[in-house]
């Protein structure tokens, strides 16, 4: 499994806010090193250690073991090992939504089918992307106009960042497809990098999540991030850049 990580591209517009820390840390566990071993290096005196798959008890919720223990189980292979990378990178949001999962185990235990909101803290983790845009880019978003959004405004998308948080979003991306669809979480637009992390650890609630306040976006659509929605006719496929659904009466 650890040689998957040798397929990662590092120099993908997306993987940008994570290669020079993610990409030596993928090389070493491509030569042999333990993916927990080498995230704990990058960890460094961080409380939060990578541990073994094989140390989760059985029976226990993956987020109650983290969450009691303070150790995030690891196996070697993509998906873990974009998820260490996004708890190097955003250890207070990951720590935040930890904590929403624990405290919804502890009020209703641990049940067959997630309920509504562990369902939508899990959708965050693993499949929310940031946007900070001006707001006529978020409108067009959220209207699911698609041809607005990346034609008639793409000049406005050098105003624009987005960036990718959930790690099977991560994940998937290591082999693009068109129809790859993240789950979009607005940003303040001016908000600086160095600064996400906390804002949105202290943005994220239950409530919040409750909501459900993700606006679907096809990535690969974004400008700049692959060369083939250079082509007009890219947008025009409906089954992956869908309109907009519309209640029906009666």
């Amino acid at each position: 499994m650890a040689s998957e990580l040798a397929d990662i591209d590092w120099a993908v517009p997306w993987l940008a806010p994570y290669r020079a820390a993610g990409e030596p840390l993928a090389q070493q566990v491509v030569a042999g090193r333990a993916c927990h071993e080498v995230l704990n290096v990058a960890a460094g005196t961080a409380p939060l250690r990578f541990v073994p798959q094989g140390e989760l008890p059985a029976g226990m919720a993956y987020e109650q073991f983290i969450f009691e223990q303070r150790r995030v189980p690891t196996r070697d292979g993509l998906h873990d090992f974009f998820n260490g990378l996004i708890w190097l990178h955003f250890p207070q949001t990951k720590l935040k939504l930890n904590r929403l999962q624990a405290a919804q185990i502890a009020a209703d235990g641990v049940q067959a089918v997630r309920g509504p909101l562990r369902d939508a803290i899990t959708v965050f983790d693993e499949n929310a992307a940031l946007l900070q845009a001006p707001d006529v880019v978020w409108q067009a978003l959220r209207a699911h106009e698609w041809q607005r959004l990346f034609r008639d405004l793409r000049p406005l998308w050098a105003q624009a960042r987005l960036t990718l948080f959930g790690h099977a979003l991560l994940e998937k991306l290591v082999r693009p497809r068109k129809a790859i669809t993240a789950h979009v979480y607005r940003v303040p637009q001016d908000l600086a990098p160095d600064v996400l992390d906390a804002w949105l650890a202290q943005d994220l609630s239950a409530a919040r999540l409750a909501a459900k306040p993700f606006v679907p976006l096809p990535v690969l659509g974004v400008p700049g991030w692959y060369r083939q929605n250079e082509t007009p006719s890219f947008y025009e496929d409906a089954h992956v850049f869908r309109p907009l659904r519309t209640a029906v009466a009666g």
